[in-house]
């Protein structure tokens, strides 16, 4: 079961306010049900997992609506969306949070978060060789977890 946590929330709200606003739409009721769910949630979710969570809260949230706010939520800057090659797209929180990336198990479909100042120095290091100015990236190693190793010999 994932875990949830409280955080302070304040200024993620500012910001979703503040870019409906600047696309002429509003912070409804829904929405902001649909904002605070999220981020009270640790770790990766998926529309649909957010749509149940949403909809014990209250029951009259549309599918429609949690997956139109999570587009929002990533063009804003306070959702990522990942695809660790299941099928299923997946969110998490991408305000303020350390940079990291991820190994996949395709198995069991396991994840691990990792960083590794080593490896963010060595894309640095390529792209000043190359003249290119890095703006984002995401990497996503796929492979065999240890248990799912042990469990296929």
């Amino acid at each position: 079961m994932a875990k949830t946590i409280v955080k302070n929330q304040g200024r993620e709200h500012e910001v979703f306010s503040q870019y409906l606003k600047e696309k002429d739409l509003k912070l409804t009721a829904q929405r902001e049900l649909i904002l605070e769910t999220f981020l009270g949630h640790l770790g990766h979710i998926s529309a649909e997992a957010l749509y149940q969570k949403a909809r014990e809260k209250q029951p009259h949230v549309g599918f429609a609506t949690v997956y139109r706010t999570l587009k929002h939520m990533t063009q804003c800057g306070l959702a990522r969306e990942l695809d660790f090659g299941d099928g299923r797209i997946q969110y998490e929180s991408d305000f303020n949070r350390q940079h990291h990336d991820h190994m996949i198990c395709t198995h069991c479909g396991t994840y691990i978060e990792f960083l590794n100042p080593q490896i963010e120095e060595l894309q640095e290091q390529v792209s000043r060789k190359h003249g290119f100015k890095i703006t984002s990236h995401r990497m996503q190693l796929y492979g065999l977890c240890r248990k799912c190793q042990k469990s296929l010999k």
